[in-house]
């Protein structure tokens, strides 16, 4: 049976903030991705990740996306992912790791998604977005069996990643099974009322509309589920589905004064609808 999320899993889930907290208690949070064409990408993402109340957000990128990054999202830190020693440092160093926004499908791409598959370890979380995904079908990679991970394919990706063809992604059961061999913990399944499948059962997101069409929507979504697996931790299958709620509600809420959300506006808007929201937990 199909469990439909409500408004209620972000009370549960986004939790006031202790008073003698810093930074690091909010998770550091790693983004791989954006090559010289797609730069926008994965600055959206980091966009969202801060926005979200990630505590440490640090992009590896391609060298030409720097002064960008720096002069839209001041707050995250920089790496160039072509520094392979200081990469795999941040690797370890992360709580989180996001990979996949904008990254291309180059030579140099597949190196790196092979590279963060071995690193990851057992007490990290792994985000996989986007080309990662495209990449860990065709090259008929693994998902690391003792870390974390999560999977947010659109239904193209999630076809080359299992198989199943879009006229068969209604079910549910095969899509569950394709999960588990994967080794994916949670598999959200991007689509007109997204689906998430977990080790819980399978549930459903009624809110958002076309108006979330608009590229980059993927990758904002991709650094809010980054941002909230790094600082709520008390059930983390709950707070991936209050992710992709919250991503979805807010789109909904600016639908009421906009013909289409631009993805980096909703990024934007992320602190201040999760502060709506925690605020009622007095």
């Amino acid at each position: 049976m199909v469990k439909q999320i409500t408004e209620d899993i972000l009370n549960e889930v986004i939790v006031k903030r202790p008073a003698d907290s810093y930074k690091g208690d909010f998770g550091r949070v790693l983004l791989i991705g954006g090559d010289k064409q797609y730069g926008g990408a994965i600055t959206m993402a980091a966009q969202a990740a801060v926005s979200s109340g990630a505590g440490l957000v640090t992009v590896a990128s391609d060298a030409v996306n720097r002064t960008a990054l720096h002069s839209r999202v001041p707050e995250a830190m920089f790496v160039d992912w072509t520094d392979l020693d200081v990469l795999m440092e941040q690797i370890d160093k992360s709580d989180v790791v996001l990979m996949g926004s904008g990254m291309g499908l180059t030579d140099y791409a597949v190196s790196l998604v092979k590279r963060v598959l071995m690193q990851m370890n057992a007490k990290q979380v792994l985000v996989a977005d986007g080309s990662a995904l495209t990449i860990v079908a065709n090259e008929h990679l693994s998902f690391p069996r003792d870390t974390y991970t999560v999977i947010t394919p659109h239904q193209m990706e999630w076809a080359r990643l299992s198989n199943i063809q879009l006229n068969y992604q209604d079910e549910i059961e095969l899509n569950d099974v394709q999960r588990s061999m994967l080794n994916v913990d949670v598999l959200v399944l991007k689509q007109h009322h997204t689906m998430i499948y977990n080790n819980e059962g399978q549930q459903q997101i009624m809110v958002g509309g076309p108006y979330q069409s608009i590229g980059g929507m993927g990758d904002v979504l991709a650094g809010i589920v980054a941002a909230f697996v790094g600082q709520f931790k008390l059930s983390l299958s709950h707070t991936v589905q209050a992710a992709v709620y919250a991503h979805s509600a807010l789109a909904e809420q600016m639908a009421g004064y906009n013909y289409v959300v631009r993805p980096s506006l909703l990024a934007d808007g992320m602190a201040n609808f999760m502060g709506r929201y925690q605020s009622n937990l007095d």
